[in-house]
């Protein structure tokens, strides 16, 4: 099976909560090739049920209606398709390669507000990495909590990859800074980050995401070289203002979207990429290991509508 087609696969898996409650109601209107008024209204709801935002649904929703003019047949599946393709392709992420040019280290940053599955993405993160044969190492910059801390160390040890960290209570950006050094005097070509959850509201917070950059420049000047803002999709467009500002607020180059396969509503993706303007690098859809996974456009339209 082709990398394309295991993605698929992982996607409709992911996404099968929103085709069982949204989607397979759609079923029979996405096979019809004309829908009169009512079965448009009930379509759109249905996508709009889906979480797929008003401007997604409003853009599909006109296309077909002007296809449908003169009595004409559709094939609604396909523009649907078509449609969120343009969307999802706007905002593609830059590979998750380290560069051929410039330092061998490449610092990843994890940020978000609690409870959105920071650790364990992190964790996952580490663990693709090193199934691809590149050198990984784990900072446990979150020394708030210990249990986060802990929960690292067990995800080094399930990924084989070490873990740096600091007693709870440790100074975020001096461990941050330990790390980037470690790695880049053993040429690791990875250091990936995590930091305590927090709200954009709190300034002392914020302030303190700025001192661990400043504490990786003075090893890395480049660094960090990609933050990834992590988002859960199971509180659908609600966290979509915090997570807007938060995005301004600390350097954000990319997405992440954890327990797709958690929520009703796996649609949020297109909202979430046009109102944040931020590429998905990855998307959460299961509890394995294996169950982080770079986002894919086509993948997970197919994965959305081919129940």
């Amino acid at each position: 099976m082709g990398l394309l087609g295991g993605l698929f696969d992982k996607f409709k898996q992911g996404l099968k909560r929103t085709q069982d409650l949204v989607l397979a109601p759609m079923g029979r209107l996405l096979g019809l090739r004309r829908l009169d008024e009512a079965e448009l209204q009930e379509l759109e709801d249905l996508l709009l049920q889906a979480d797929l935002g008003v401007k997604a649904v409003d853009q599909l929703m006109l296309r077909l209606r002007a296809e449908l003019k003169g009595g004409a047949e559709v094939d609604p599946k396909a523009i649907l398709k078509d449609e969120l393709l343009k969307l999802l392709r706007q905002r593609p992420a830059a590979p998750f390669v380290a560069p051929s040019s410039g330092p061998a280290t490449q610092v990843v940053l994890l940020v978000g507000v609690n409870g959105v599955g920071k650790t364990t993405t992190l964790g996952k993160l580490a663990a693709h990495l090193k199934a691809r044969g590149e050198g990984v190492l784990v900072v446990a910059g979150d020394t708030f909590r210990a249990a986060a801390i802990d929960q690292l160390e067990r995800w080094g040890e399930r990924a084989g990859v070490p873990v740096i960290r600091n007693q709870m209570g440790g100074d975020p950006a001096a461990i941050a800074f330990d790390g980037a050094t470690s790695a880049l005097a053993k040429g690791t070509p990875w250091v990936l980050i995590d930091t305590a959850g927090r709200l954009h509201t709190k300034d002392h917070l914020m302030k303190e995401l700025d001192k661990i950059r400043r504490s990786l420049q003075k090893v890395i000047p480049a660094a960090p070289h990609r933050v990834l803002l992590v988002l859960d999709a199971t509180t659908g467009q609600n966290g979509l203002q915090q997570a807007e500002v938060f995005a301004r607020t600390a350097g954000v180059t990319d997405l992440v979207l954890t327990k797709l396969d958690g929520s009703a509503k796996g649609g949020v993706v297109v909202p979430i990429l046009d109102r944040l303007r931020l590429p998905i690098a990855f998307v959460g859809v299961g509890e394995g290991v294996d169950d982080l996974i770079p986002f894919d456009a086509e993948a997970f339209v197919d994965g959305l509508l081919d129940a």
